[in-house]
């Protein structure tokens, strides 16, 4: 089993282990939340939003230790296979933090980087990550979702 793989599953532990107890720490602050509350960077979104990034590096991780547990057993085409599926986008990294109150609370930020400094996933990732560290307030769900769609349908065409 590579090194590199051990790194990237400690390093994907850490980032989750940060964003659960960033998940908790919230929780303790917002208390129970609305569920109609649907302003980016209200409480319910900022805790939907934490929930979504936590998930998303559980599942991750989970991902490549299947990756290595079909390497150490010797299952090489099972573990090429996984594999793909472990460098895959996980679905709401960094969009999670769309969603968050600003600023971004420490173990957040610092899940977001180690994962960002990685370089496990594809290129995207990164860069989204550096544009969500930026971000000044949450963007996400828009104020205006005709002006989002416009934006979004944009950004597809210049692909």
């Amino acid at each position: 089993m590579s090194d590199d793989l051990r790194h990237v599953g400690r390093v994907l532990d850490e980032a989750h282990s940060l964003l659960v107890s960033e998940q908790t720490r919230l929780k303790e602050q917002y208390g129970s939340t609305r569920s109609d509350d649907s302003v980016a960077g209200g409480p319910q979104q900022t805790m939907q939003g934490i929930h979504a990034l936590a998930g998303s590096v559980g599942d991750a991780l989970k991902r490549i230790s299947l990756a290595v547990g079909f390497k150490a057993l010797g299952l090489d085409v099972r573990a090429e296979r996984a594999m793909v599926t472990a460098r895959m986008r996980p679905v709401s990294l960094p969009a999670g933090a769309e969603r968050m109150a600003r600023p971004l609370g420490e173990d957040t930020v610092r899940a977001l980087e180690m994962i960002r400094d990685l370089g496990f996933f594809p290129a995207e990732v990164a860069v989204e990550i550096d544009v969500v560290l930026a971000a000044p307030e949450a963007t996400y769900p828009p104020a205006d979702w005709a002006a989002y769609d416009r934006d979004r349908a944009s950004r597809a065409g210049q692909c």
